[in-house]
């Protein structure tokens, strides 16, 4: 069982990386807010990992946190919830999220995830609602800044990562552009004034 992968980011994609540790390159598949903490290439990372076999596939997951990972294995416990809908529900939450989501039974709050319908939702909150105090959440680290669904930080966040900016580093420069301009800053001041902190 590989628990841990430490070595340099060696290429990345939409959702997985390639990890090279001492020669030997590991293809990991990752959430989004994993990737965006991974840093740049050539840089040296390090990743916990789940290892996942089943009858014709042979998958590593690979997490920033080992937060992440133990939500990813309590994720795919429930029925209906495979490794690309776990990673799915953790790109598009924190783990504070999650945990948050599953203690309180908010269900809509998980079903915002890529391929997660309300019905899937319900299930997951309803089984995870118990475990869910027994868990660390990451407690949203700089590295894996979240902004609020929706409102003008969200649509902020949104613009800056279409012109390129990784997930991390627009969330982290519209959180700033937030904090100078204040909670009723306009989405087009927003992005003017993250625009420059996240080339700067």
């Amino acid at each position: 069982m590989i628990a841990k992968l430490k070595g340099l980011l060696d290429d990345t994609g939409a959702d997985w990386a390639v990890i090279d540790v001492a020669g030997v390159g590991y293809l990991v598949h990752c959430s989004t807010k994993t990737l965006a903490a991974l840093g740049e290439k050539g840089e040296a990372c390090t990743l916990y990992t789940d290892l996942q076999v089943s009858e014709n596939d042979m998958r590593l997951l690979g997490f920033a946190e080992a937060a992440e990972r133990d939500w990813f294995r309590l994720l795919t416990q429930v029925q209906g919830v495979g490794s690309k809908v776990a990673l799915a529900i953790l790109s598009a939450l924190s783990t504070a999220e999650v945990q948050q989501a599953c203690a309180s039974g908010d269900a809509a709050t998980v079903a915002r995830a890529n391929g997660v319908g309300p019905k899937l939702a319900g299930r997951i909150v309803n089984e995870l609602k118990d475990k869910a105090g027994a868990l660390p959440s990451s407690g949203g680290g700089a590295a894996m800044a979240v902004t609020p669904a929706g409102g003008a930080s969200a649509d902020a966040v949104s613009a800056l990562e279409n012109l390129g900016f990784k997930p991390a580093v627009a969330a982290r420069a519209v959180a700033a552009a937030q904090g100078e301009l204040g909670e009723g800053a306009s989405e087009g001041d927003l992005i003017r004034i993250a625009l420059k902190r996240a080339a700067g």
